[in-house]
């Protein structure tokens, strides 16, 4: 019962993105996905959904993603993308419930639940055009929480597939959302991630899977993943863990649970 990539190649125009990309993700685990710009992140994400076509072979929890009808998926894994636009002019209650009816549900309680569950109380009469950024991307993690809610179904673990979760977050709802995902992981479920933020990405992943080049650098525990040498060298530049600058002001979260 997992999330399995095997020897994934994506060209995207003349480019091969992704060459020969093999990595696995686990129930009760927070898997994050971490890489420069332009290594092949959120191309991996893609592939991983099922939205981007691919040479190789995506399983989840031994099934095939390529033979799955959207609606089995839907009720499997939800998708965070990185950027979800709307054009119309919806409320935030009509946003979330894009989850519920996703895998065939009209229940507004479990709206509210979802809202809570991002620290956004309150919301859900407001219209989803007039919010922030920040906000906007809370509600998003919303409408994918209430289409997966319970991380374990009858089929098995459901996943959560979240791209650059936090990238448009201050520091607390940035612990909010790792904090959530981490949870999600822990009563079961699976959990996918693309981050950008090491200090995130040490605190709270279980594995970590770090690209370079369209290619799989290195894969396994925060620690063995995480070193000078391996950061440096993908990174293309000098990178010290656990070490603090003599100069200049830090501010880092000190806390995973």
């Amino acid at each position: 019962m997992s999330l399995v990539a095997q020897d994934i190649h994506v060209r995207l125009g003349v480019s091969h993105v992704l060459q020969g990309v093999s990595a696995s993700a686990h129930p009760g685990e927070l898997t994050v996905i971490v890489g420069p710009n332009g290594s092949g992140k959120t191309t991996l994400m893609r592939a991983l959904t099922g939205e981007l076509r691919c040479q190789g072979r995506v399983t989840l929890n031994g099934l095939d993603i390529a033979a799955l009808p959207p609606e089995v998926l839907a009720r499997r894994r939800g998708v965070l993308p990185q950027i979800a636009a709307l054009s119309f002019p919806f409320t935030v209650t009509e946003v979330v419930r894009i989850g519920l009816e996703a895998r065939g549900e009209r229940a507004d309680a479990l709206i509210l639940s979802a809202l809570a569950a991002v620290d956004l109380p309150g919301f859900a009469g407001r219209l989803y055009q007039e919010l922030s950024g920040g906000e906007q991307q809370r509600v998003q993690l919303a409408r994918v929480l209430a289409q997966v809610w319970e991380p374990v179904g009858p089929d098995g673990p459901r996943w959560l597939l979240l791209d650059e979760p936090v990238s448009s977050l201050d520091i607390a709802h940035q612990l909010t959302v790792m904090r959530l995902a981490q949870s999600y992981a822990r009563r079961g479920g699976g959990v996918i991630a693309v981050m950008h933020d090491l200090n995130l990405t040490a605190l709270y992943a279980d594995r970590v899977v770090l690209m370079q080049k369209g290619r799989v650098a290195a894969e396994g525990r925060p620690p063995e993943v995480l070193t000078d040498a391996i950061l440096s060298r993908a990174y293309g530049c000098a990178l010290r863990v656990n070490v603090v600058p003599s100069d200049g002001v830090w501010i880092l979260p000190h806390a995973a649970a």
